[in-house]
């Protein structure tokens, strides 16, 4: 009986590692170039997995001539699948532009929905730290 809840306690345990492992494979900057009903964009993420499944970053973007930043609201990482959302501001209007997907190895590959205006899928790629 105590071997059998030792097993069950260490299977436990290394499911909630792997499981929390798995989420911080987000943790750094992901690239994506892709053009839309504006043009071409080009986007980094910079995230974070939280150990509540809680996804936090930032988004730095370039677009129409036009480069900002903007805080990602509503982040969620369970295993693969993260979600988050960004707030734009174009024509003197906000816009909620919403992402959701999977990742993939080195890949984020993201469902882009921007408002009721347009909806497109995208592909962010990990970032390499640079050797010193």
């Amino acid at each position: 009986m105590k071997t059998s809840l030792k097993l069950l306690a260490a299977l436990a345990f290394a499911f909630a590692s792997l499981t929390s492992a798995r989420a911080a494979d987000i943790d750094g900057k992901w690239r994506a170039e892709f053009e839309s009903q504006i043009g071409k964009q080009i986007y980094v993420f910079d995230l974070k997995a939280g150990a509540d499944g809680k996804l936090t970053g930032k988004a730095t973007f370039e677009r129409i001539e036009q480069k900002g930043e903007a805080e990602l609201k509503d982040g969620k990482i369970a295993k693969d699948e993260v979600s988050f959302a960004e707030i734009v501001k174009f024509q003197d209007q906000e816009i909620r532009v919403e992402y959701k997907g999977k990742l993939v190895g080195d890949e984020l590959k993201l469902h882009r929905k921007v408002g009721d205006v347009a909806e497109y899928d995208i592909v962010a790629k990990r970032e390499k730290l640079a050797a010193k």
